[in-house]
């Protein structure tokens, strides 16, 4: 028998590009093999898995959780500047 398939989408935005990759995978496959398995990380050098987040629909989760079909796996770049921060700057000028 064979294994089933299913649909994924493996998402990572940069300030000016954003890229989103559908691809098929084995049923129970992991966040780490579907971001793998996109090619993102060749497309993008400088995603570290060991050091960014990942999630699925924006909630965090390791790269060992197992996904289901139709999951968006997100990659997470670091904020550049604190968002209560950078609204605070914005009122006060």
């Amino acid at each position: 028998m064979a294994d089933e398939l299913i649909a994924v989408e493996v998402a990572y935005a940069e300030s000016d590009r954003q890229v989103l990759i559908r691809v098929s995978l084995v049923a129970n496959a992991t966040v780490e093999q579907a971001i793998k398995a996109s090619g993102i990380l060749r497309e993008f050098s400088e995603i570290d898995l060991s050091q960014l987040k990942v999630g699925i629909f924006g909630q965090i989760c390791n790269l060992d959780k197992n996904l289901s079909a139709e999951d968006r796996v997100e990659i997470y770049r670091p904020l550049k500047q604190n968002p209560m921060e950078a609204r605070r700057r914005r009122l006060q000028k």
